[in-house]
């Protein structure tokens, strides 16, 4: 069920907030007991084979693991501190990667075997389960924390609304217990609250808009020119490269930043505030601050249960850039079952050790720093490359992309009309406006800063308590208005229905 669909918005998630409020004088359980049945129903109607009847099958093995991992972390925090306890932390945690690994690995790695010795001679095609990476990192950190003495004695239905909860569950954001297992012990979570209702679906139409009006505009420049370049055609043009090439790396951001803006959005109508996933991450000044800024709780995650634990920057400089080269490969990976994952990861593994390397450099020298709008510029381009790697097919096809726009073929421009993948010729727009927003607009969080709408705000200065801009959204008549043009906009694209791009991941 996606978001940006008629049956999740004008079905779905209206029937949950009238259960969730015709319960409002039960006792709090029975209303997050409301809420992970719908969790589960939303989880549930997912089919990954139409054409076949509907199986219980995964389902069953989203209850398994939390079940699982609820016990196992209810023994831990027995266990907190001693050999059985991490031995005990060990085999569940391997058990956990290795329910993931199967899933989702078996056949990238069967593939490049194949591909290396012949063998196996039949490749296995497993689907992967609708949010398996998301579920089992949550879990992955309640377990490590369960160990290291941070948990509480939850309720069973506690936990299992902190893993299933349906507005973060199919693409994050990666939440953490500690962020949401105490929202549920709030007396003030029964029923609904106008104003959250008000910040909840103005944040709803944000997400929207990104989506169905930016990315999947930008998508019908990026997707044919990538296709082009993966399939035995000619090669795109330097034009055609460099539009398809911003185009996603604009489409993956308005993509991504619009469902966890839709997830944050269901979720508050509920009361409940979800982590900050997105901070502007095109006006980062360099690749560490980019990664403050993209993906913001996958790189909690990574710093907390992978990075530090290898021993972060404790043990010298060339420890420091092995730690961050594992932790961004592995990053790359569970991103996706393909080498070109491992290649963006590696690349983006590669940029933050220089990037921290010249950082002591400069220091050490008293050399001035950039200006702002060069290194904006420049982390820009570095992340334009790495999504070239990220969106291509294969390596072939990534080659295609970074030959035209590098001029290896000679320079072109867009090619004549009968040659042309993207037939709009208004296909600079999107960009222009992608860019506009990005760079110049205020984001979602920014616009919504009077109520505090995610969690997870500390350590940006411009999210801090300051002074109150005209901007700045507040429940009234003519911001209601903006809404509703929001949603006029959206409502204008609805019939080009597209997933989310993180879905697959």
């Amino acid at each position: 069920m996606l978001f940006n669909s008629y049956t999740y918005l004008l079905i779905f998630l209206p029937l949950v907030a009238l259960g969730f409020q015709w319960l409002r004088g039960a006792r709090l359980r029975v209303s997050f007991g409301w809420l992970v049945v719908a969790s589960l129903v939303y989880f549930g109607v997912w089919n990954p084979d139409p054409t076949k009847p509907w199986s219980p099958l995964y389902l069953g093995l989203i209850l398994g693991s939390c079940g699982f991992n609820y016990l196992v972390g209810c023994r831990l925090s027995v266990l907190k501190h001693t050999k059985p306890g991490k031995l005990l932390l060990g085999v569940s945690v391997a058990l956990n990667l290795a329910l993931l690994g199967y899933f989702k690995y078996t056949g990238f790695f069967a593939a490049t075997l194949n591909s290396l010795t012949g063998w196996p001679a039949s490749i296995p095609h497993i689907i992967l389960p609708l949010a398996i990476s998301f579920f089992t990192f949550q879990q992955i950190a309640y377990l490590v924390d369960a160990f290291r003495g941070e948990t509480e004695e939850y309720h069973f239905t506690d936990y299992l609304l902190f893993v299933t909860f349906f507005p973060q569950l199919i693409a994050g954001p990666i939440v953490h217990h500690k962020e949401m297992l105490p929202q549920f012990q709030r007396k003030h979570l029964r029923g609904l609250r106008s104003v959250d209702l008000s910040v909840g679906l103005t944040c709803l139409a944000l997400g929207l808009f990104k989506k169905v009006v930016l990315a999947d505009s930008l998508a019908r420049t990026a997707s044919p020119i990538f296709d082009m370049a993966a399939a035995d055609g000619r090669d795109p043009t330097s034009v055609e490269a460099w539009a398809a090439a911003i185009s996603y790396t604009l489409q993956l951001y308005f993509d991504f930043s619009g469902y966890s803006d839709m997830a944050v959005g269901s979720a508050r109508i509920f009361g409940i505030r979800l982590p900050m996933n997105f901070h502007s991450p095109y006006k980062s000044v360099s690749i560490v601050d980019f990664w403050r800024r993209w993906h913001i709780t996958l790189s909690r995650f990574l710093r907390d249960y992978l990075y530090i634990p290898l021993g972060g920057n404790r043990k010298g400089p060339a420890r420091r850039y092995l730690n961050l080269m594992v932790t961004m490969l592995l990053g790359g990976l569970w991103h996706g079952a393909g080498w070109t994952f491992v290649a963006w990861g590696a690349l983006h593994g590669a940029l933050l050790s220089f990037n921290h390397a010249w950082a002591g450099f400069r220091k050490k020298l008293g050399i001035p720093a950039l200006p702002k709008p060069l290194a904006i510029g420049l982390t820009f381009f570095a992340a334009v490359i790495g999504w070239v790697l990220f969106r291509a097919a294969d390596f072939a096809a990534a080659g295609r992309i970074f030959a035209a726009m590098f001029g290896l073929d000679g320079w072109s421009s867009w090619p004549p009309a009968s040659m042309q993948v993207v037939k709009d010729t208004r296909a600079f727009k999107p960009i222009v406006s992608g860019l506009i927003v990005v760079w110049l607009l205020p984001n979602t969080h920014q616009f919504l800063k009077r109520y505090l709408p995610v969690l997870g705000t500390k350590g940006f200065d411009d999210m801090a308590p300051g002074r109150r801009r005209w901007w700045h959204w507040r429940p009234t008549v003519p911001w209601a208005l903006f809404t509703l043009a929001l949603l006029y906009g959206v409502g204008r694209e609805f019939d080009k229905i597209s997933e989310f791009i993180y879905f697959q991941f």
